[in-house]
């Protein structure tokens, strides 16, 4: 039975499962679903049609689902799905999606999420990610899986970060962050390979060297993106125990709209 702080205030056509915690003068709305094990801190405020997974710990004054900051929403019945494990700290705002947008705001699981983070409308947000304080998520961004997104960096709407990429604290990304590659400055530039990350999580050392070799195909060679992507096609054909990740690296910078951070 779920547990809620008689100070709350809790619809009661709210879904809360079993063990779930609420927190003295939270609010959590009507269209509002909560899953096993989750607790929501004191002053949060959980709103719109969101969608909270199990074992989340949500902390206090976070606004969760509220409407998207975008003039052309006409209060559509968009939705915020958030997944399980999450740590959401104190003052993060999500909000839900919009008609324009897919109408789903989707954050995954066993992320790290630190205070002041504002994910906006439609953005999709991977799994055991690490957000590290005050970062901002502009309208449909996209955020690969084991991303490291350092203090205040702030993305523009509609870029992508590929899994397993890193940004040092107070970037500004205007394109594309391609997997595996750590950027810093405003505007972000790329600053090498984010070998430790890669060594952390097992990668081995001739993977890591593969993707060296082709992080100096697609920024030191002088190449256009479609040619350097010729060439680490061509490197994945001759390593195949490397070939999953130099295809990811081939296909991200070809599929990316706004060009990618240089």
């Amino acid at each position: 039975m779920a547990r809620v702080h008689p100070t709350a205030l809790v619809d009661p056509a709210a879904e809360l499962a079993g063990e779930v915690e609420v927190g003295p003068y939270a609010i959590v709305g009507p269209k509002v679903r909560i899953g096993a094990g989750s607790t929501v801190g004191a002053h949060a405020v959980i709103s719109g049609r969101t969608t909270i997974g199990s074992g989340n710990r949500i902390f206090a004054h976070a606004a969760l689902g509220g409407e998207p900051q975008d003039k052309k929403y006409a209060g559509e019945d968009a939705e915020l799905q958030i997944g399980d494990g999450n740590t959401i700290r104190e003052f993060c705002t999500f909000n839900i999606g919009t008609a324009g947008g897919g109408g789903v705001t989707r954050i995954g699981s066993d992320n790290w999420i630190m205070a002041y983070v504002h994910v906006a409308h439609d953005c999709r947000i991977g799994d055991h990610c690490v957000i590290a304080n005050a970062v901002t998520f502009a309208g449909h961004v996209t955020i690969g899986d084991r991303v490291l997104l350092g203090g205040l960096t702030a993305i523009h709407q509609f870029c992508r970060v590929g899994d397993q990429a890193m940004t040092g604290g107070g970037s500004i990304l205007l394109q594309d962050l391609p997997p595996f590659v750590i950027c810093n400055g405003n505007p972000a530039a790329a600053h090498g390979l984010n070998s430790e990350g890669l060594k952390r999580r097992g990668f081995s050392a001739d993977t890591i060297s593969a993707l060296r070799r082709a992080y100096r195909v697609l920024y030191r060679d002088g190449l256009t993106a479609a040619e350097a992507c010729g060439r680490i096609d061509a490197m994945a054909a001759e390593a195949p125990e490397s070939a999953v990740v130099l295809r990811q690296l081939a296909d991200f910078v070809r599929g990316s709209g706004r060009g990618i951070v240089r």
